[in-house]
């Protein structure tokens, strides 16, 4: 069986971490979350894969050509939706296929239950089913899939993945795959709503904190750094080539630190934290449900937690980023969150500097001892 996944959008609901990688290339637990889209179908025995990309199309080649696994790669000229990009790849469809999002994480247990029947997607409860497909189901069939509603009529929605045969495509009139289901179900084809065991989508960036949560719980214990004597492992930590751990430090995990970090001493990582590769954490630090991107630098006497904090930040010490909830207005809708701070790549923050629910662009400046609270900072500003 053939795998469809469409890896070409932006996400744009994600920035400013999509400013400069697509959604489906966010490390999460130190690894792209298509990479496990890609995992779960290879243990279903799927190895006959197609990825659409788009938007930063050669940073999503780059990274596939660095599988074990061939991937088929097509290309969308222009991001003008999913059922835009299904057709992309049609050429290359020989028969039944499944398609899937390159930005969600599936677990290869769910995939296993849609493959083999003609016409499946997979479904599942969300609390917010206005970000989605919302789907009404009788007798184990959709009765009907609207997409993004302002009202739901239920909190079942679809998961973005199908098992589909070529038919699909004499429905596609638009540029959204979930017009083109609806319209095949008002056709009289019955479509099949399998319940996902596990499925993670990240809206807008702070809900890859709870996919990283999830993730970690998955990831096996691993020590190839050099930890003090005097540090304190407890719990699934993982941690990678050439990183020094200092005495003294704590580290509860769930936690996966990457390559050539240096933590320490002193320091205090709580679980539901992963740390990319070439991280500096200065003495007398804690973090925790925080998502660290590679080669940024964290000053002493930091608090950071339920936080995320792109490639090449440099927080200078006595930064603080706690929980807080407030309203983000996204694309022009105001959004209840709550986290501690959002930054994109390359911040330099100054010290003693305080965020709470707040986002910082790319290439933003703050020269320090600032509050920001509840606060979008939009890419390259700078905060005096």
């Amino acid at each position: 069986m053939q795998a469809v996944i469409l890896a070409a959008g932006e996400g744009k609901r994600v920035r400013p971490l999509t400013r400069s990688r697509p959604k489906a290339l966010i490390p999460v637990a130190n690894r792209p979350i298509i990479e496990y889209v890609i995992d779960a179908l290879l243990k279903n025995g799927i190895r006959d894969i197609i990825v659409v990309v788009g938007y930063r199309k050669e940073q999503v080649t780059r990274f596939l050509n660095q599988l074990d696994v061939p991937v088929e790669v097509v290309i969308q000229p222009k991001q003008l939706g999913t059922a835009h990009a299904l057709q992309c790849a049609e050429p290359k469809i020989k028969g039944d296929f499944l398609v899937l999002p390159g930005d969600n994480y599936i677990d290869p247990h769910s995939i296993a239950r849609i493959v083999g029947i003609s016409n499946a997607m997979l479904i599942r409860e969300h609390p917010n089913p206005s970000n989605f497909g919302v789907v009404m189901l009788q007798d184990g069939y959709v009765a009907n899939i609207v997409e993004k509603p302002e009202h739901a009529q239920s909190l079942m929605v679809s998961t973005g993945i199908y098992s589909l045969k070529k038919e699909i495509f004499s429905y596609i009139r638009g540029n959204d795959l979930t017009d083109a289901i609806a319209a095949m179900i008002q056709d009289g084809i019955r479509v099949q709503g399998v319940p996902a065991d596990d499925w993670q989508d990240a809206i807008f960036a702070w809900d890859l904190l709870k996919m990283n949560r999830r993730l970690l719980h998955n990831l096996p214990p691993a020590r190839e750094g050099i930890a003090s004597r005097q540090t304190i492992i407890n719990g699934p930590v993982r941690i990678g080539k050439g990183t020094t751990i200092g005495p003294n430090t704590v580290i509860t995990g769930p936690v996966v630190i990457g390559n050539d970090c240096s933590i320490g001493p002193n320091c205090c990582i709580l679980p539901n934290t992963s740390i990319g590769s070439r991280v500096t954490i200065e003495p007398f630090t804690m973090i925790g449900d925080a998502l660290i991107m590679d080669d940024t630098s964290i000053g002493s006497h930091s608090r950071i937690m339920d936080t995320i904090i792109g490639e090449r930040c440099s927080l200078a010490d006595h930064t603080s980023a706690s929980t807080a909830s407030g309203l983000m207005e996204i694309e022009g809708t105001a959004i209840l969150s709550e986290f501690g701070a959002i930054l994109g790549d390359t911040v330099v923050s100054g010290p003693f500097s305080t965020y709470r629910n707040s986002i910082l662009g790319n290439n933003v400046t703050v020269e320090g001892q600032d509050r920001i609270t509840s606060r979008i900072i939009p890419d390259g500003s700078s905060v005096i």
